[in-house]
């Protein structure tokens, strides 16, 4: 019995880039005093709507 893994996808607001969230298409950018955020590659935006 085989199980399949299904990723939620994450979608820019800007320009409505999606890929599996915790994808490594993602961007990963430190922020002071915020922490680590995703951020579009496409756009360069960090208004994402994430799933894990």
């Amino acid at each position: 019995m085989g199980s399949q893994i299904t990723h939620e996808l994450s979608r820019c607001r800007n320009c409505g880039f999606e890929a599996p969230g915790g994808d490594d298409e993602w961007r990963r950018i430190e922020v002071p005093k915020l922490g680590r955020m995703t951020q579009c590659p496409d756009c360069e935006s960090t208004d994402v709507i994430t799933s894990r």
